[in-house]
């Protein structure tokens, strides 16, 4: 499986790892303790089960929207087999117009997750399998209280079969 990515500004980048540090503090979990070097802050557009390379040029022409504005803003909780904490990112025409473009480049990629009427645009905090609520309110990082607004600058595709990262914009 592929993905499609965007990635943030240092400055956004920085924050995020910040607030990893901080739920890891709290022995709260987090993307902290995630090591792989593929591992940092991202914007899912899009998964598919290959990049194909006649659709490249076209990915490579939606991707040169960038750098698009990004603001974070609000803690989401996604449940499931696993529960995630994401960071909120507020939904603006452009990232949301690229990721369509992207997606339905792609074919949609097979997951209902990223269907245009479906996303729910975040950057992953942390990841938990427990059952109770393993990121109290009051346990969390000041800095997810307070909107953040910053750039996506590039785009990559992660590789989860190969663990590896391509450069894309």
């Amino acid at each position: 499986m592929r993905t499609v990515e965007l990635l943030p500004d240092e400055a956004t980048e920085a924050r995020v790892r910040r607030v990893w540090g901080r739920l890891a503090e709290a022995e709260l979990p987090s993307l902290a303790g995630h090591r792989h070097s593929t591992n940092r802050p991202h914007l899912t557009l899009t998964t598919a089960f290959e990049l194909p390379w006649d659709a490249r040029p076209a990915l490579t022409a939606a991707l040169s929207v960038l750098p698009l504005p990004l603001r974070l803003e609000g803690t989401l909780l996604f449940e499931g087999r696993m529960s995630v904490l994401a960071w909120r990112v507020v939904p603006d025409a452009g990232p949301a117009a690229l990721q369509r473009q992207v997606w339905e480049l792609l074919s949609g990629g097979g997951n209902p997750l990223f269907e245009p009427d479906n996303w729910v645009p975040h950057l992953t905090l942390g990841r938990s399998r427990s059952t109770a609520d393993p990121w109290p309110v009051e346990l969390l990082p000041v800095e997810l209280f307070e909107p953040w607004e910053g750039t996506f600058t590039a785009a990559r595709s992660y590789d989860t079969e190969l663990r590896t990262v391509e450069r894309l914009a």
